[in-house]
């Protein structure tokens, strides 16, 4: 069964929330999310949360780019347009490929790059145009807050918030 009420604490310093997180932790209340106005460091391992596979998406993605420009350099260069620039033989790949690294290694980092960015936006699921789901404007100047779903422990679960510095705790009917 699942409620649609949801409790807000509002701290003012990184440190009470990352102490705050993990005192609600060990006393066995799930944390919804939490919004914060810039990263805080050890967050993430505060909530229990799973390391992200992002680099071995950039690493699959700069292979890809650096296979791209290989096949794209051959191509161009090799079989349907050679030229002779500089002296240099253009009938192997090989020979030249001391003067295609730069290109390689460019495509290698444009893909890695612009193809993380676009997982990352379609793993966060925001797209354009899409309504912020931000709970408190104040968590985009100085606050940060934690949102906990009610299970009938909300006297609890309140004292417990103060009580782990908040500076407000609030009730919220959560809109789906």
């Amino acid at each position: 069964m699942s409620s649609n009420r949801v409790i807000h604490a509002l701290y003012d310093d990184d440190d009470v929330l990352l102490s705050a997180v993990k005192t609600i932790r060990s006393e066995k209340h799930h944390i919804e999310e939490v919004y914060t106005p810039f990263p805080v460091h050890g967050l993430d391992k505060a909530l229990g949360l799973e390391d992200t596979r992002i680099a071995i998406m950039a690493f699959i993605y700069g292979c890809i780019g650096l296979c791209v420009a290989i096949a794209m350099m051959n191509f161009i260069m090799i079989e349907d347009w050679p030229q002779n620039i500089g002296g240099k033989p253009s009938f192997s790949y090989l020979e030249n490929m001391p003067a295609f690294v730069p290109i390689m290694f460019e495509m290698t980092v444009f893909f890695a790059a612009h193809l993380m960015v676009i997982t990352f936006y379609m793993r966060s699921k925001l797209w354009p145009f899409k309504k912020a789901e931000n709970p408190n404007p104040l968590t985009t100047d100085d606050k940060f807050l934690v949102e906990i779903e009610l299970h009938d422990n909300e006297k609890e679960l309140t004292n417990l918030l103060k009580k782990s510095g908040a500076i407000d705790v609030s009730i919220i009917e959560k809109q789906e």
